[in-house]
């Protein structure tokens, strides 16, 4: 069974990404993916090649591990902080 904590910080920050998805701009929106494959560039660089199967797994998956839901909720907190750097709404409720 998933961490509770982790999984509710999981769903908070994904609520968080869809609503700065939702008000961003298509350029916007491609400028985090930019900045998001440049990350992963240099995780993998450091790392080595990350296990895409695995990813996949743990997304289809009925039950959350702690480990995954550390991992989901960490993976939606990187996105709201490059999509607040990227988008005038994330700037405007991160200056809040």
């Amino acid at each position: 069974m998933a961490d509770t904590t982790e999984f509710a910080r999981f769903e908070q920050y994904s609520r968080f990404a869809s609503a700065l998805m939702a008000q961003a701009s298509k350029e916007e929106l491609a400028q985090c993916a930019r900045i998001l494959a440049l990350c992963l560039a240099q995780y993998r660089e450091i790392l080595g090649e990350l296990p895409g199967a695995d990813l996949l797994a743990q997304l289809r998956a009925e039950q959350v591990s702690p480990e995954t839901a550390r991992t989901l909720a960490d993976g939606m907190e990187n996105l709201v902080g490059v999509l607040a750097s990227v988008t005038r709404e994330g700037s405007a409720r991160l200056a809040q």
